[in-house]
């Protein structure tokens, strides 16, 4: 990763914002630092940045605004910023409503340090992190409520599900153009059209809608 990225974390826990402020130091492709302690806090201070962030951590209980409606905020003021919730809370019903309203990550707050690490260049680089715990939520909660294949698969190329499937797989888009012997843009020329069939907000959420729709697994 050559150009550091800039890193806000919002979360009502000073000590807290401390600590992974402390971690977040340590890691090389990370610029400035910044923190919020709840919602309000956070829009307040990204109306006033000359500079965006590259990334926000978002805790998800937080007092005057939590993080399910500040991500709401965000996604429609700044959406070029990545958003990775950070919390204890693991009710899948919430895990997989954010993932689907567009955050591009999902950590708890007991993940390891290198985890964190994966998961900001993850997000930055490919757009999204779905850790092994995450991807056993989504397949645990969709696997009862599948949708009809043979309807999304008429609206989906051969070559479309090929790239969908790979990228469910978490490759980058470099890895899947080596894959299938076709260039990046190409394959990003697949992905924006994957979103704009599927009406996704992300490739978080593409991932979310394969799964669900049955189309693959992981």
């Amino acid at each position: 990763m050559e150009k550091k990225i800039n890193v806000v974390i919002t979360d009502d826990h000073k000590l807290f914002r401390k600590g992974i402020a402390a971690l977040l130091s340590d890691f090389d492709f990370v610029g400035e630092i910044l923190e919020a302690a709840n919602g309000v806090e956070l829009l307040k201070l990204l109306e006033r940045l000359d500079s965006r962030p590259d990334v926000i951590l978002l805790d998800i209980r937080m007092p005057e605004m939590d993080g399910i409606e500040t991500q709401k905020r965000i996604r429609l003021l700044y959406p070029e910023i990545k958003i990775i919730i950070l919390s204890m809370e693991d009710d899948e019903h919430v895990v997989l409503h954010l993932v689907e309203e567009g955050v591009n990550g999902y950590l708890l707050k007991n993940a390891d340090p290198d985890e964190m690490e994966f998961a900001l260049k993850k997000v930055v680089n490919e757009d999204f992190y779905f850790s092994n715990y995450l991807s056993e939520l989504i397949v645990k909660n969709v696997a009862r409520k599948i949708s009809g294949k043979y309807e999304i698969e008429e609206i989906l190329t051969e070559k479309e599900l090929q790239v969908l499937n790979l990228i469910c797989k978490q490759n980058t888009a470099a890895e899947i153009a080596d894959h299938l012997n076709l260039s990046v843009r190409t394959i990003e020329g697949y992905r924006r059209k994957l979103l704009e069939k599927t009406k996704s907000k992300n490739l978080a959420g593409l991932v979310v809608f394969a799964i669900k729709n049955n189309l693959v697994s992981i």
